[in-house]
């Protein structure tokens, strides 16, 4: 195969959103910590919306993100926590991945902690060839060519040769 055509991981973002429950957010640093190791980063709100109580700059959830060695790392042990099954559905169209964990005990190396209690977060996963730079650099930034994008049928084939999983239809 050519070395330009081979998929890689770009990056793995885990992401919990609290809403305006500070408690909740500190739950969830506490537990991204936990998973990881890794202190996240906390989002905050960039426009305002009375209806829901939000105004700007007010923290409603935290993220990580993830690269290299690592992203590798803790996905193998967030797939199991799947029980290594996916659905068609979780990709899209540029070969991207999300799924959610509704409990974090169900991964690998991860204890029960009274102070956090259950709780679930989100994960997503960005797919990217050699050459996918130049629609990030500085200088004459460009489109991916349509040859060279990620389809969801190569996304679901290097997940399942990569790290076992088995993606079906919704059961």
């Amino acid at each position: 195969m050519n070395q330009m055509q081979q998929l890689r991981i770009e990056k793995v973002t885990l992401n919990i959103g609290a809403g305006k429950d500070n408690t909740k957010l500190d739950k969830g640093v506490m537990l991204i910590k936990a998973i990881t190791g890794i202190e996240p980063v906390k989002t905050v709100t960039k426009k305002r919306i009375p209806g829901w109580g939000l105004r700007p700059g007010l923290p409603i959830g935290c993220k990580l993100t993830l690269r290299k060695q690592k992203a590798v790392e803790i996905l193998k042990r967030l797939f199991e926590a799947k029980d290594k099954n996916l659905v068609e559905s979780q990709f899209d169209e540029q070969g991207n991945l999300s799924f959610g964990i509704h409990e974090y005990i169900d991964i690998p190396g991860v204890a029960y902690d009274p102070k956090i209690g259950i709780m679930g977060l989100q994960v997503c996963v960005s797919l990217e060839r050699p050459g996918f730079r130049i629609k990030r650099r500085r200088l004459e930034p460009k489109k991916i060519p349509k040859k060279h994008q990620i389809t969801r049928e190569e996304a679901i084939k290097f997940i399942q040769e990569s790290f076992g999983v088995n993606v079906g239809d919704v059961a």
